[in-house]
């Protein structure tokens, strides 16, 4: 059966309720699904005065595990437009998997969260790719499979690079019902992808 890693780092809790969506797409396509987060890098100080709410009861991933998914949904914040330092350095210390190839030829995807309609989401993805490149990867998008994605009627989170939510700069909003739709969507199409480069 064909296993695909969920792999997030969360600080508010946003890109958790996202990959929900996402395990849900994947889990109707008979995918087997490992659902992880990104240690945190941050002091319980840091932590405390950032008002960041306790880690979700997610299992820690470590690179050494990485080989044994077919492939990957990897979810994020952004920070000025890249990817937050807890995932650069989990990403930096796949440099023996690196060496070994262990990931070569392996699908990937992204999806993310903003403050902001313009905070820096395709950017985000952009300035990630490189690490997909290194490691010969397969990058896989998510194109426009939802209507919801050109509705500008309200604001919606997510491009044809990956799902994600406009957390507001105070981060009291939560992904829509239609940002989590184009979520799950995001898992169904990528379980398909993943599924033929498996087989």
């Amino acid at each position: 059966m064909v296993k695909i890693f969920v792999i997030t780092y969360s600080t508010y809790g946003h890109i958790n309720k996202v990959a929900e969506s996402v395990v849900k797409g994947l889990e109707k396509t008979g995918v087997e699904v490992g659902r992880y987060q990104i240690a945190e890098t941050l002091s319980d100080e840091i932590l405390t005065k950032l008002h960041a709410p306790p880690k979700a009861d997610i299992p820690v991933i470590d690179v050494v595990t990485l080989p044994e998914a077919d492939g990957y949904l990897f979810g994020f914040p952004t920070r000025y437009g890249t990817a937050p330092a807890q995932v650069k350095t989990f990403f930096d210390a796949t440099g023996g998997l690196w060496q070994s190839k262990a990931l070569y030829g392996k699908p990937i995807g992204f999806f993310f969260s903003t403050g902001s309609q313009h905070g820096g989401q395709e950017a985000t993805i952009f300035s990630s790719l490189p690490i997909v490149a290194h490691h010969g990867m397969i990058y896989v998008p998510l194109g426009y499979p939802s209507a919801h994605m050109f509705d500008n009627s309200e604001v919606v989170g997510g491009s044809a690079w990956g799902s994600g939510t406009i957390a507001d700069v105070n981060g009291l909003r939560m992904p829509s019902e239609k940002e989590r739709e184009i979520a799950e969507i995001q898992g169904e199409k990528f379980a398909a992808v993943a599924s033929k480069l498996a087989a």
